[in-house]
């Protein structure tokens, strides 16, 4: 395997990990209030269907990009009315969540287009372009420094860089503002902070509308970015493995880029390699496709070391009187 093929995997693994990192920072806004939410699936493959339908019909990326946060908060909002304010089970509300996405995107798209539940083909200002940093062209050609920047760090769009860049600024808001540590304690201890004289139903809420608006960012890149238009059941699987990788990372930011992009790198190297032989047997393309999944489920079943989660997630909160 030379330089060149190493630099392309890991291109592919940015581009596949990006709609995971928007994904995983979005629940990890939602499950440090305490609000866990299985339901970003259901959000992201509603992003992605409003996101296409839209940039489809009016040309344009940006306004997709409207309508895919739009439909992303529209579930946000339900899931927030059925775990805090109704007080509902977060669980159940985030499975109804995903299965009301699921069928509603297929009804919709297949009323709105009859292309079996697909919107048509994206092409030109309909999709996001990708950018390229300035210099890429002129150290395209020096050994090592020029593939990484020109090839790996350019040439993405934008929402890729708006991923990485939530990173950091994640960090900041949870860590060294004062949003954040009173975000924090909702998830560990609400009383506490209705104590202090702060509402916990406006922080949840809050935190619920900031994880719409992720994986809004998260589905529209799946359609617009990453594919040419949306397609049934396109998230495949995203959203859960979104949390695991903020499972993994032990609902921190920075970790949390860690984990999504080794997620995109094993869905990278399963697409570049279909079948990898081992001399003693062949590993086939049914196996390396599966190979991210099977990690999650290793992940999820408590394998990479104990994750404890906020202590008062998925617990509703009742006001003393």
């Amino acid at each position: 395997m030379d330089f060149g093929t190493i630099v392309e995997i890991l291109d592919s693994a940015v581009r596949l990990g990006t709609p995971l990192l928007l994904a995983c920072l979005a629940g990890l806004f939602s499950e440090r209030a305490g609000i866990f939410d299985i339901g970003l699936e259901g959000k992201m493959l509603m992003a992605a269907f409003f996101s296409g339908a839209v940039a489809a019909v009016t040309g344009s990326a940006w306004l997709g990009l409207l309508a895919g946060v739009g439909g992303s908060m529209s579930l946000a909002m339900v899931h927030g009315l059925a775990s805090i304010t109704f007080r509902g089970n977060q669980l159940i509300s985030g499975v109804a969540v995903n299965f009301l996405a699921s069928g509603f995107t297929v009804l919709i798209a297949q009323s709105w287009f009859q292309q079996g539940g697909r919107t048509p083909q994206l092409s030109g200002h309909a999709r996001f372009e990708p950018i390229t940093l300035p210099g890429a062209s002129a150290v395209k050609d020096v050994p090592v420094i020029g593939p990484l920047y020109s090839n790996l760090i350019s040439g993405h769009t934008i929402l890729v860089y708006v991923a990485f860049a939530m990173v950091p600024l994640t960090w900041w808001v949870l860590f060294r503002t004062r949003f954040g540590l009173r975000l924090r304690a909702v998830g560990e201890n609400p009383e506490s902070v209705d104590t202090a004289g702060v509402s916990v139903i406006r922080l949840r809420y809050t935190a619920v509308a900031i994880t719409g608006v992720l994986a809004g960012l998260a589905g529209t890149y799946l359609a617009t970015g990453l594919a040419a238009g949306f397609v049934k059941e396109m998230t495949a699987g995203r959203g859960y493995i979104a949390l695991a990788a903020l499972i993994f990372a032990k609902w921190r930011p920075v970790p949390a880029l860690g984990a999504t992009m080794l997620f995109g790198l094993l869905e990278a190297i399963s697409n570049r390699y279909p079948n990898i032989d081992l001399g003693v047997v062949t590993l086939p393309i049914q196996f390396m496709q599966a190979v991210p999944y099977i990690l999650t489920v290793v992940i999820l079943a408590g394998f990479i070391g104990k994750a404890i989660p906020p202590r008062a997630g998925g617990q509703p909160y009742v006001k003393e009187r």
